[in-house]
């Protein structure tokens, strides 16, 4: 009975692991290579697959979802003879499975290769300064010689990108001198400019400024002209309508020459003529005032009493005495 049973537990065994091998699930996005004793038969795709146990072998798992690969630096030298190093990464997607297995040993390694000598290709015909400024030419022209050279075998590559381009170490220290300098230069032509443009509109300013003054300077003189014009013309016209005398002409001299002599930078001052003739008329009147009779004083006497007025400038018999001209004899008064 054991070595039945022992037949039994083996033959239980046997056919769990041909189960295990004739049920193959594939995940999706994924494929997988079947070959039957070592020759390509077909390609598993994602779900449930059925295979011969022990006949039919799972040859190789691919996946079939965008794979990204970063490259380590290569140094490349550029048409200007300088060494750069350049990383790359390449994003590329497996179309053809069966391509992918059996036209490359490695594809990984295959686009390693191709990368670095399409890019050498490309950077040595380039000098630094277009290199570094030519990103997606570079790109696009890596990405072009990629895809056609894999495309047999079974590969799209999608997208290329320079992650890193590291010139010398001294040329870096020349173009970050080179570039503090323009910035400096532009830094410069801009404070030039704000200061020019600065002065131009203080000076757009001043002139506004002295033109409106001139223009309020004007207009206030011709109103202060025109107020003075208004009040002399009234000044004329009330004389006019008072019909003034030459008495009252000459009381009017008298009260301006104390206004003419004010001042302390008052060292000279002149009498028109004409004021002689307007005292002359002022001293007859004054005269003939003091010439009239006076009342009978407290000594009983009723004889008049007859005499100049002083100030006035009559002569013991009343008459006013003319004063001089100012050709004759001008009366000068100092402070």
């Amino acid at each position: 009975m054991q070595p039945i049973i022992i037949v039994l537990i083996i033959l239980v065994v046997l056919v769990f692991i041909a189960l295990i091998k004739t049920v193959q699930v594939i995940p999706q996005a994924s494929a997988a290579i079947v070959e039957r004793f070592g020759r390509y038969t077909r390609t598993l795709n994602a779900g449930l697959n059925i295979v011969v146990p022990f006949i039919d072998t799972i040859r190789n798992r691919i996946d079939l979802r965008e794979q990204v690969v970063p490259f380590p630096p290569q140094p490349v030298i550029t048409q200007d003879n300088l060494v750069v190093n350049i990383d790359t990464v390449i994003y590329y997607q497996v179309t053809d499975a069966r391509a992918a297995t059996y036209e490359v040993a490695s594809y990984i390694q295959a686009i390693e290769q191709l990368t670095v000598t399409t890019l050498r290709n490309i950077i040595g015909g380039m000098d630094l300064e277009r290199t570094l400024t030519s990103r997606e030419e570079i790109n696009a022209a890596l990405r072009g010689v990629l895809d056609e050279a894999t495309g047999k075998w079974g590969i799209r590559v999608n997208r290329v990108e320079l992650k890193a381009i590291e010139p010398p170490t001294s040329i870096q220290d020349s173009m970050e001198k080179q570039m503090r300098a323009d910035r400096d230069k532009r830094a410069a032509i801009l404070t030039a400019e704000g200061i020019k443009q600065s002065q131009i509109l203080t000076a757009e300013g001043e002139k506004q400024s002295a033109v409106l003054r001139a223009e309020g300077e004007a207009k206030a003189a011709a109103l202060r002209a025109e107020g003075e014009a208004q009040a002399i013309s009234t000044v004329f016209q009330s004389i006019h309508d008072g019909d003034p005398d030459q008495k009252l002409l000459a009381y009017q001299y008298l009260q301006m020459l104390p206004k003419i002599a004010e001042g302390d930078a008052n060292k000279l001052w002149i009498i028109p003529s004409e004021l002689n003739e307007a005292l002359k008329g002022l001293g007859g009147a004054l005269g003939n005032i003091g010439s009239q009779p006076k009342p009978p004083n407290g000594n009983g006497g009723g004889r008049p009493v007859t005499g100049p007025v002083p100030g006035s400038g009559s002569g013991p018999s009343g008459d006013a005495k003319p004063l001089p001209s100012r050709r004759e004899n001008p009366l000068f008064g100092e402070d």
